[in-house]
C-alpha cells in the first residue's frame, strides 16, 4: 500500500544512494539509543558541530574555535531571514576569529565550518520524523539533513496515492513550520516539497509559485526530467549530491533586498547548470590557445538570465585559473544597464565586491589601470572612436579580463566596416572597437531571443551556443507563461481627397538626392506616425482599449503595458483614455490608474511636462507598476521598461507601434513572467505585427513557436469547445433558470444542477470496474469546469467571452458547490483562485458560497443534532443524488466530532460510511438503498451518544470503556462490571497525571504508558491483550485531554 511512510522511506534511500548516512530519530532523538541532543528544542547536533569545527580547522586554538561555535549558536536578530543571511554569509566566508599567536601577538583568521574543496570530509547526516518543540508548538518535520551538525534542508512529504494531500499541503507546512518553529531555520539552505511523484525546491522566503522543479541530475545534454513521476528521484539526486550542494550553497544563493523586506533566491537547475557551462567555456577560451570566444548562453526572456549573469560572474571571480580576472559587464541601454547593475549590486556576495559604472571612456581607462579583479559596468556606445579616430585606443592588453555582453545579438555588436558615401570615413560595428580597446580579453554573449540565422557577426565576436533554456522548457518548468496573441487591428483610413496628397509627399521625399537613406526613413517614419496618430484613429484605439482592458482585469486583475509610436502619440492616447475614464486621471504619481512613462526635456512641449520625469519618477511608478494591489492598471510607453523591466502580474500588451525581431519578442515578453494563476500573457495588436511576429518566431523551435503568439482565434475556439463539454454533461437538463431571473431561482437552478451531475458521474462511476476510472468519471465535470475556467482566462475580452460569462460562473457555482458537498472535498488553491477570478457576475458569486445544503432547502442542522425528524426530510427530499451527497457530508462531520471524544467507536463507524460508500460505487446498491443505508448508520450514531447512561458511564469513561472492551476476549475473562471499574480508574489517574503538551514529550509519554499498564495489571487485565489495550487507551487519553495542553 502506498502511504507516506512508504514516500519517506524511498527518498531516504535515494540520499543514502548520494552518500548521506542515516540516522533515525529513535537514535538521535533526547530519548534515543544514542542520543545526540540535550532535549527536543535544541536542532543543532552540537557533538558533529564541534567535531567538524576541531577537525577542520587544526591550526587554530580551542578558544578560538569556541568562539566561532558562539557565533553559529547565538540568536542575533529576530528576524529569520536576517539571521539565515548572516549564518550563510558565516558558513561560506567562514568566521572571523582574534586569538594570541605563540609570541603574544593578537593575530586575526577564519574558523571553517565547511570544507567546500573536499566534500567527503564534511560530517553529512539525515534523519527523519525529527521532533523540535518550541515554546508551545510541537512539530515533526519529515526529513532533515545536517551537514556539520547544522540542519541545511527540510524535506516535507506527502502521500502521491492520496487525492487530498498535495504538493501544495506540503509547502503550506513548511510555511508553518517557519512560523511555529523558527529556530530549525536558522542555518537552513533548502526547502522541499513532495508527493513521492512531483517535488519543487524554494528558498526559505520564496513564495508557491517560486518553488521550481529541478530537472536535470547532471546538466548533461539528454539528462533532463519533464514534468510526471520521476521528479523526485531527479530533484534528490540532483541537488543532494556532496559536491553539487556546497556548490549550491556557496556560488548560486543570493540574499537581496528590493525595499520590501529582504529576500533569499536559489539558483533554478537551469542557471546552475548554464553557468557551470559557461565556466567550462571561459577557462578554455580564456586559456593561452584559446580563440577568447566563450560563446553564448541563450536562456529566454523572463527565465532569470540577470541573476545567471551574476551566479555566471560570481563563478569567473572565484576560479583560481583565472587569477582574479576583471569583468567588463557590457549593455547597449541605460535603463538595461540600470536594471542589470541593480542585479550585480544585490549579488556582490557572490562577486565579492562592489561593481562600478564607466560613464566615460576616460573613467573606464581609470578603473582599467589595475592588474585584476573589478567588476565594471559601461553601455556599448562608449566605444565609439572619437571625431578623426579611425582606430579605438587600447585600454588594456591584460588576458584575465571577461567581457560580458547582454542582448549578444544586436546588430551594433557587428565586426563589419562601413563607408561614409560623403565623407570616405570608414565605420564599423562597436564589436570591432571593443576588440581593439581590449585586444586579449575573452567574450561571452548572453540573450534572451535567439541568434538570427543569417546574423554572421554574433558567432564571429562570441562563438556558438553554450546553453539553451527556450520558451518550451521555460513554460514546462512554469518559469514563465505562456504568450497569446490577439489582433485588433485599428485600420489607419485616409480621406479620398487627401490619399493623393500624402502619396506625392512621401514620392518627392523618395526621390530627394540631397537626402541621406537615414533622413529618408526618419520622413517616411514621421508620416507614418502622423498617421497612425490622427485623432480620430486613437478615438478608436482608446474607446477599445478602455473596454478590453476592463474585460481582462475583471476576469484577472494585474495590469497592462500600452506601447505607442512616439511620445506625442503616448500623451495623445492618455489624453483620450481619461476622457473615456476621467476617473482613472490624477495630477499624482502617487495616485491614478494610468500613467505615461517616458524621458524629455525642457524644450518638449507643456503638455508633456506633466509625464517628463526623472529617473526616481520611473523607480516611484514601476514600484506601483509591480504591486499588483495598487490602482495604477495601465502605463503607457514608447520605448522605456520595453527592456530590462519586470512587473509579473502584467499580463496584457497593446502594441500601436511597429516593431519586429529581437526588440520585438524582448517586448512581449514583458507580460510572460509567471505571477499567482496567471494563465498567459496576451498581445494585443493594434498595428498589424502579425507578420513579423511570425518572422521573429521563426528562428524559434517549432515547439517554441507553437507557444508564443498563440492566435485569439484559437483562444476562442478552446473557450467554445470547452463550453460545449461541460454543456454536453447537462444533456436532458436545462438549467438556463440559474443564469436569470430571481436570486431564489437561481440557487434552486444551481441545487438541481448539482442533483443532475452527482446523479450523472455516479452512474457512470458505478458501471466501471476499476477504481482509477470510478474515480475519473467521478472527478469528469469538475475537470470540465477547470479547463474551461482557464480557457475562459485567456479569451475573456473576447466577444464569446461577454456572451457566455454568466453560464461560465454558473457552471463554476455548481464544480464549487460539489466541492463542499464531497466526503473529503477539497479544491487545491489554484482550483479556489481560478473559482473565485471566473465568476465574473456578481449574483453567481453570491450563489456560489450558499451552503449546498440550502440549495437544496434544507435549513442546516447542527452538525452534531442527528434529529429523527432531518432525517425524515433527507428519506422525502425529492433530489435523490443531493440528499446523498449531504448526507454523506453531515455522517463524515460527526463521525470527525466524535473522534475527539472517543476513538474506538469513531473509527467502527468510519469503517461503516467508507464500506456504504464503496458498495454504492460497485453498484452493488441503488441511490435510494444508499439513503438508507446512510439513515441507519447516523440513527446508530445517535444511539451511540446516549449509550453512555445505559451502561451508568460518562462519555468518558465510555471512551476508556470501549478502548478497554474492543476485544470480546477480554469482555469475556474480565465481565463488563469490572472493565467499568477500570475505565473509572483509567480516567481519573490520566487525568490527575497528565501534565502540559505530555502527549508532545516522549518522556511524559513512557510515564504515562506505564501508568496505564500498572492498572491494567492491578485490575488483572489479561496480559495477552494488554499490550494493545494500552496503545489505544494512550490513543484515547491523548484525544480526551488535549485540552489540558
Amino acid at each position: 500500500m502506498i502511504n507516506e511512510d512508504l514516500v519517506e522511506q524511498a527518498a531516504l534511500a535515494i540520499l543514502q544512494e548520494q552518500g548521506l548516512p542515516y540516522l533515525g530519530a529513535d537514535v538521535i532523538a533526547p530519548d534515543g539509543s544514542q542520543p545526540e541532543r540535550a532535549s527536543h528544542d535544541e536542532v543543532l547536533l552540537m557533538g558533529r558541530l564541534e567535531e567538524a569545527v576541531t577537525r577542520l580547522n587544526p591550526a587554530i586554538p580551542e578558544d578560538a574555535r569556541r568562539d566561532a561555535i558562539r557565533q553559529i549558536t547565538a540568536v542575533e536578530t529576530q528576524s529569520l531571514i536576517e539571521e539565515n543571511r548572516r549564518i550563510h554569509r558565516l558558513l561560506v566566508n567562514g568566521v572571523d576569529v582574534e586569538f594570541k599567536a605563540d609570541d603574544g601577538s593578537i593575530r586575526g583568521d577564519k574558523v571553517w565550518l565547511v570544507d567546500f574543496d573536499d566534500p567527503q570530509a564534511n560530517d553529512w547526516l539525515v534523519t527523519n520524523q525529527f521532533t523540535v518543540i518550541e515554546g508551545k508548538y510541537n512539530r515533526r518535520p519529515d526529513v532533515v539533513v545536517f551537514l556539520n551538525g547544522l540542519p541545511i534542508a527540510v524535506i516535507e512529504l506527502k502521500n502521491a496515492a492520496s487525492e487530498a494531500t498535495t504538493i501544495e499541503d506540503a509547502f503550506a507546512q513548511l510555511q508553518t513550520y517557519k512560523q511555529q518553529i523558527p529556530s530549525l531555520f536558522r542555518t537552513n539552505a533548502v526547502l522541499i516539497s513532495s508527493d513521492g511523484l512531483l517535488a519543487r525546491i524554494g528558498s526559505l522566503t520564496a513564495t508557491e509559485e517560486r518553488f521550481m522543479p529541478w530537472r536535470s541530475i547532471t546538466g548533461a545534454a539528454g539528462d533532463f526530467t519533464p514534468e510526471g513521476p520521476q521528479e523526485m528521484t531527479t530533484l534528490l539526486r540532483g541537488v543532494f549530491d556532496k559536491a553539487r550542494f556546497l556548490e549550491l550553497l556557496r556560488d548560486f544563493t543570493v540574499f537581496g533586498d528590493m525595499g520590501d523586506g529582504p529576500f533569499k533566491i536559489i539558483s533554478g537547475y537551469h542557471q546552475f547548470f548554464g553557468a557551470r557551462k559557461a565556466l567550462v567555456s571561459a577557462l578554455e577560451a580564456s586559456s593561452p590557445d584559446g580563440d577568447r570566444r566563450i560563446g553564448v548562453i541563450w536562456h529566454t526572456q523572463g527565465s532569470g538570465k540577470s541573476l545567471l549573469m551574476a551566479f555566471f560572474a560570481g563563478l569567473l571571480v572565484r576560479n583560481a585559473e583565472l587569477q582574479n580576472p576583471t569583468l567588463i559587464v557590457l549593455t547597449d541601454r541605460n535603463d538595461l544597464d540600470d536594471q542589470l547593475f541593480q542585479t550585480f549590486a544585490m549579488t556582490k556576495d557572490l562577486v565579492r565586491q562592489t561593481p562600478e559604472h564607466a560613464e566615460s571612456r576616460e573613467e573606464l581607462r581609470e578603473l582599467l589601470a589595475r592588474q585584476s579583479g573589478g567588476v565594471i559596468f559601461t553601455t556599448m556606445q562608449k566605444f565609439s572612436p572619437e571625431k578623426g579616430e579611425e582606430r579605438f585606443p587600447t585600454l588594456t592588453d591584460r588576458r584575465n579580463v571577461i567581457v560580458i555582453a547582454d542582448e549578444a545579438h544586436r546588430s551594433q555588436y557587428g565586426l563589419d566596416a562601413k563607408v561614409s558615401a560623403k565623407t570616405g570615413e570608414r565605420k564599423y560595428g562597436y564589436a570591432h572597437y571593443v576588440r581593439q580597446a581590449l585586444p586579449n580579453a575573452s567574450f561571452v554573449g548572453f540573450t534572451g531571443t535567439p541568434i538570427e540565422t543569417a546574423d554572421v557577426n554574433t558567432p564571429a565576436v562570441f562563438g556558438d551556443y553554450v546553453d539553451i533554456y527556450d520558451i518550451t522548457r521555460a513554460v514546462e518548468d512554469k518559469a514563465t507563461v505562456p504568450i497569446y496573441y490577439e489582433s485588433r487591428l485599428a485600420r489607419i483610413e485616409l480621406d479620398e481627397d487627401e490619399k493623393p496628397k500624402v502619396d506625392e509627399e512621401i514620392a518627392a521625399i523618395l526621390e530627394d538626392e540631397s537626402l541621406s537613406e537615414q533622413e529618408k526613413t526618419k520622413a517616411k517614419w514621421s508620416t507614418v506616425e502622423a498617421l497612425v496618430g490622427a485623432e480620430k484613429r486613437l478615438k478608436l484605439v482608446a474607446a477599445d482599449l478602455v473596454n478590453h482592458l476592463e474585460a481582462r482585469t475583471e476576469a484577472l486583475g494585474g495590469k497592462a503595458m500600452a506601447v505607442c509610436m512616439s511620445r506625442r502619440i503616448c500623451v495623445a492616447l492618455y489624453n483620450q483614455i481619461i476622457a473615456l475614464r476621467p476617473d482613472w486621471h490624477s495630477e499624482s504619481d502617487t495616485s491614478g490608474a494610468v500613467k505615461v512613462v517616458m524621458t524629455g526635456s525642457a524644450s518638449d512641449p507643456l503638455e508633456w511636462q506633466a509625464h517628463i520625469g526623472n529617473k526616481k519618477r520611473r523607480d516611484d511608478l514601476a514600484k506601483r507598476a509591480r504591486d499588483p494591489d495598487d490602482p495604477l492598471k495601465l502605463v503607457i510607453v514608447r520605448d522605456m521598461w520595453l527592456t530590462g523591466f519586470d512587473a509579473p502580474c502584467m499580463h496584457t500588451m497593446y502594441v500601436d507601434k511597429p516593431m519586429r525581431g529581437h526588440g520585438l519578442m524582448q517586448a512581449i515578453a514583458r507580460v510572460n513572467r509567471v505571477f499567482r494563476d496567471k494563465p498567459g500573457g496576451l498581445v494585443v495588436d493594434y498595428i498589424g505585427i502579425a507578420q513579423n511576429l511570425k518572422n521573429a518566431l521563426s528562428q524559434y523551435s517549432d515547439a517554441d513557436r507553437e507557444r508564443t503568439g498563440i492566435d485569439e482565434e484559437q483562444a476562442v475556439a478552446l473557450l467554445a469547445e470547452k463550453l460545449d463539454i461541460a454543456r454536453n454533461m447537462f444533456n436532458g437538463h436545462d438549467y438556463s433558470a440559474g443564469l436569470a431571473g430571481l436570486a431564489q431561482e437561481r440557487l434552486k437552478a444551481l441545487g438541481d444542477a448539482v442533483d443532475w451531475i452527482v446523479g450523472k458521474q455516479a452512474d457512470a462511476a458505478r458501471s466501471k470496474s476499476s477504481e482509477a476510472e470510478k474515480k475519473k468519471e467521478l472527478a469528469r465535470f469538475q475537470d470540465a469546469t477547470l479547463e474551461l475556467s482557464r480557457a475562459f482566462a485567456l479569451a475573456s475580452s473576447s466577444d464569446l467571452a461577454k456572451e457566455v460569462k454568466d453560464e461560465v460562473g454558473f457552471l463554476q457555482a455548481v464544480r464549487a458547490a460539489m466541492a463542499k458537498t464531497a466526503v473529503k472535498g477539497k479544491l487545491s488553491s489554484r482550483a479556489k483562485q481560478f473559482a473565485i477570478e471566473q465568476l465574473v457576475d456578481k449574483a453567481v458569486a453570491d450563489a456560489e458560497i450558499v451552503d449546498i445544503l440550502h440549495a437544496a432547502g434544507i435549513k442546516t442542522p447542527d452538525i452534531s443534532i442527528l434529529s429523527d425528524e432531518f432525517l425524515l426530510e433527507v428519506q422525502s427530499m425529492e433530489r435523490k443524488n443531493l440528499a446523498l451527497e449531504a448526507l454523506k457530508k453531515l455522517l463524515n462531520g460527526e463521525i470527525k466530532s466524535k473522534a475527539k471524544r472517543n476513538v474506538v467507536e469513531s473509527r467502527a463507524f468510519s469503517q461503516r460510511l467508507e464500506e456504504a460508500v464503496a458498495r454504492y460505487h460497485a453498484n452493488a446498491i441503488s441511490t435510494v438503498e444508499m439513503i438508507q443505508t446512510l439513515i441507519d448508520l447516523a440513527k446508530d450514531l445517535k444511539a451511540s451518544t446516549e449509550r453512555g447512561e445505559t451502561e451508568g458511564l460518562t462519555d468518558e469513561e465510555l471512551a476508556f470503556y470501549d478502548a478497554l472492551a474492543q476485544n470480546d476476549s477480554a469482555v469475556e475473562a474480565m465481565g463488563n462490571e469490572q472493565l467499568r471499574i477500570i475505565a473509572h480508574e483509567l480516567l481519573e489517574q490520566v487525568r490527575k497525571n497528565a501534565t502540559v503538551d505530555w502527549h508532545k514529550k516522549e518522556s511524559a509519554r513512557a510515564r504515562m504508558r506505564i501508568l496505564v499498564k500498572r492498572i491494567l495489571k492491578k485490575f488483572g487485565y489479561p496480559p495477552d491483550l494488554s499490550k494493545e489495550a494500552v496503545q489505544t487507551v494512550l490513543e484515547q487519553a491523548e484525544v480526551l485531554l488535549r485540552e489540558i495542553g
